[in-house]
């Protein structure tokens, strides 16, 4: 009988091999991992070398701090995986990996995804007409000049800063039926910080509930390219996970990078207004005025037209990148408008009256949109304006 045992004192016949295969997916050391377990690291090696065992309480929490299934450590090899979207990426001209941050990001996306897919069939809609209403063949040019009708978009804003103008280009595409996520972790957990390095954005091409979702982590100035390129996925209707390097030769990321250049930054007028000067940086404040993009926009266009080179673009966007590190991090916006953001107004709004008309429990709501249950009625009035 174990009457006289703790079993949480017991051994875990668990698989050593399927120890280290968690924490590498994880992507965690040994050292932080042990930390994070309360032992030492000697400890956990020689757990992961099978040379010790750990206690059932031990292994449920290495279970819990490398995201895994608690019965997956008892499998007898590692459960094959895949992304849930098609890997687009290129780093150094190879495909690459995915982290588990990544991945858990994409199935958190899918999954409100497909709450506000059911949602939109009970209201009687069928069918998103602006998803891949065009193909690659169809050219850029073609593309650009659709979603600018499509979202009435200007082809230069009038006014306003790029932080303005990325706001203002979120709301067009949401008004026509397109969920923006935006993020730089996984769901609300901030001890899980999303890679710019691994992925900048991603898409979801669905005919019925499509989603552009952001990787915050990114440099402000970065995204309003990233969305671009995330829109154009959608109006071909390809799905993908985006790093959207000028050096990535994927045929649709070409084209979703030169669509996103030219909405941005229409050719025609960049070319009239690029003067050589001795510092191609002089060209900086009247193209970023002009067009009401970022330095880093215009930077990108200039390399695709090659009035710069790619050592001097990456060299520019390297100061770009250290710059927002180094930026203090202090005026968040209220966790409130930050979790609109995260969830997008639209779905969060659909959520939101569900739950206060009775069709939805306000516990799965709290869950959809990340506020808590007894919070959703002041956060409605306050963010949604109902």
């Amino acid at each position: 009988m174990y009457g006289q045992f703790k079993v949480t004192h017991m051994e875990a016949l668990i698989n050593p091999d399927i120890l280290r295969w968690a924490r590498s997916r994880a992507r965690l050391s040994t050292g932080s991992l042990a930390k994070s377990l309360g032992t030492s690291e000697d400890n956990l090696i020689a757990w992961e070398e099978g040379a010790k065992r750990p206690t059932f309480k031990q292994a449920m929490s290495y279970a819990h701090h490398t995201h895994v299934p608690f019965g997956y450590l008892y499998l007898s090899s590692p459960p094959e995986e895949t992304l849930p979207l098609p890997d687009l990426r290129t780093i150094n001209g190879r495909e690459p990996s995915y982290s588990l941050a990544l991945k858990d990001t994409i199935r958190w996306a899918m999954e409100r995804q497909e709450w506000y897919r059911d949602w939109l069939k009970l209201q009687g809609y069928t069918e998103n007409k602006l998803v891949g209403r065009f193909a690659i063949q169809d050219g850029v040019g073609s593309v650009v000049g659709d979603i600018r009708k499509s979202l009435q978009i200007p082809e230069i804003p009038k006014r306003g800063s790029f932080d303005e103008y990325f706001s203002s280009l979120v709301t067009r595409i949401e008004a026509a039926g397109i969920l923006v996520m935006r993020n730089s972790i996984v769901n609300n957990n901030t001890s899980r910080p999303l890679s710019v390095d691994e992925f900048r954005g991603f898409a979801i091409s669905d005919a019925l509930a499509p989603v552009i979702f952001i990787n915050t982590a990114d440099c402000p100035e970065a995204r309003l390219f990233t969305l671009g390129h995330e829109l154009a996925h959608i109006w071909i209707g390809e799905s993908g996970v985006s790093d959207a390097e000028p050096s990535n030769r994927r045929q649709e990321e070409v084209f979703c990078n030169a669509v996103a250049a030219e909405l941005l930054t229409p050719e025609k007028e960049f070319r009239v207004l690029w003067q050589k000067y001795e510092s191609w940086t002089d060209n900086l404040p009247t193209l970023t005025k002009a067009f009401h993009v970022s330095e880093w926009v215009v930077a990108r266009r200039a390399l695709t037209l090659e009035y710069i080179s790619q050592e001097q673009y990456s060299q520019f966007i390297a100061k770009k990148i250290a710059a927002h590190k180094a930026r203090n991090k202090d005026g968040a916006p209220p966790y409130s408008r930050l979790q609109t953001g995260r969830v997008s107004k639209k779905l969060a709004t659909a959520v939101a009256s569900e739950a206060l008309s009775g069709r939805l429990l306000f516990r799965d709501a709290a869950r959809l949109i990340g506020i808590k249950p007894h919070k959703i009625s002041e956060y409605s009035k306050k963010e949604l304006g109902f």
